[in-house]
């Protein structure tokens, strides 16, 4: 799979000063962590769902979450878990068709199911305790192979310990790679109090597991509820205090840039039609000036995704790579605003040139900043391990022409 895989060659060419790489649940752990993107969460119980995952892979979806937890009731979850298992036979039935007809004549038309099926994305499951993970394993069978890993919610160091020791068994058992992703949303991390604590013990756990915890998730929809709050579309996490500070000291603790942090990814989007707005549109008019853009501009607008854009933007300058999506529109404004524009690919390289390992500043190749070689380095190596998996874009293309893209199936 690639991010902008589901758009021709000749489009990525026309877009792209270096294309995205292909990758596969198999690759390198830090390559898949930052290669998430945009997360898209769906209930266990929807009996299309192998349907689905095919639909939104075709649609440029690369990591999904098939969500036992919060998004379905508790008087489900037995009818959710048969499901799930259903759904995997089937799309490790389609995945196996697809490579035996490819095997057989590459050359040779394919039905589009199949030919999907080819490029799953990378599937999670959010379970509610540490003893579904096993029983799921286990009941999967050989269709375990679609599986890359679980979702772990309300992680603390003690419930966290719970959830990694039967990751392990279910590895074990299954003789296959499996990541976790914890969620970090307990009241106990909002609260002042005891956050400092409940943060040394998380980063305890999850240093222990290093090798198989792929990124943490924030639930800054959980962190809302404890206080009662819940933020308007035309609002941030970041505009919401308490929510913000949260974010911050997660990032301070668990998200360095010395080698002992992991890629912490943003919070939930939680809008997705257009609602009475008390504020004006967050999305500037230039940069959608030319052709249709402005027709753009105005869905964007009307679909609350203005302030999904600025959320997105945030997320990045404080720390956070990728985002939990809750629907399918939100997709293509993250990956969109993903790719590395071709003033920050060049910055990069000249901060991190051999020539350039004693330090010192230099004027940008744009000659608009200073780049400053050693406090820059950590930014510039994040930025080319983004241009891998994201790709650079060229020159003159911008994030609405990215965007527009993104959207064309």
């Amino acid at each position: 799979m690639r991010h902008f895989g589901h758009i021709s060659p000749t489009a990525r060419e026309g877009l792209f000063f270096r294309e995205p790489c292909t990758f596969t649940a198999d690759s390198p752990a830090r390559m898949l962590s930052v290669a998430l993107g945009a997360t898209l969460y769906s209930p266990a119980t929807r009996l299309s769902l192998a349907d689905d995952v095919l639909k939104q892979a075709a649609r440029g979806v690369v990591s999904m979450v098939l969500c036992l937890e919060d998004s379905i009731d508790d008087a489900e979850v037995t009818g959710a878990e048969a499901n799930l298992i259903r759904q995997f036979a089937e799309l490790a039935a389609r995945d196996a068709a697809a490579g035996a007809q490819g095997a057989a004549s590459a050359a040779a038309p394919r039905d589009p199911r199949d030919a999907a099926a080819a490029d799953v994305p990378l599937l999670f499951i959010r379970v509610r305790e540490p003893a579904q993970i096993t029983d799921l394993v286990r009941r999967l069978g050989d269709s375990v192979r679609m599986l890359s890993g679980f979702v772990l919610p309300k992680f603390t160091e003690e419930r966290g310990r719970q959830f990694l020791e039967a990751l392990d068994e279910a590895e074990s058992e299954c003789g296959r790679r499996l990541f976790a992703m914890p969620v970090l949303e307990s009241p106990e991390l909002l609260h002042l109090e005891t956050r400092g604590e409940i943060l040394q013990g998380i980063a305890r756990s999850v240093e222990k597991h290093r090798d198989r915890v792929l990124a943490l998730r924030l639930g800054v929809t959980d962190f809302c509820s404890a206080y009662g709050l819940r933020r308007a579309p035309d609002m941030t996490a970041y505009d919401v205090h308490i929510v913000a500070s949260v974010i911050a000291d997660v990032v301070n603790v668990l998200g360095r840039a010395d080698g002992t942090g992991f890629t912490i990814t943003g919070p939930v989007w939680e809008y997705f039609r257009r609602q009475e707005r008390m504020f004006k549109p967050q999305l500037r008019r230039s940069p959608f000036l030319e052709g249709r853009a402005e027709e753009l501009r105005t869905a964007l607008i009307e679909h609350d995704l203005d302030g999904l854009l600025r959320e997105i933007e945030l997320d990045r300058a404080n720390g956070l790579l990728g985002k939990t999506c809750i629907h399918p529109s939100h997709v293509a404004p993250v990956h969109a605003l993903s790719v590395v524009s071709h003033e920050e690919y060049t910055d990069a390289q000249d901060i991190l040139s051999p020539e350039r390992e004693g330090g010192g500043v230099l004027r940008s190749a744009y000659t608009n900043k200073m780049n400053e070689v050693k406090p820059h380095r950590a930014w510039a190596e994040r930025t080319l391990q983004r241009a891998e998996v994201f790709g650079v874009a060229k020159e003159d293309v911008g994030f609405v022409d990215l965007l527009a893209a993104g959207l064309t199936k």
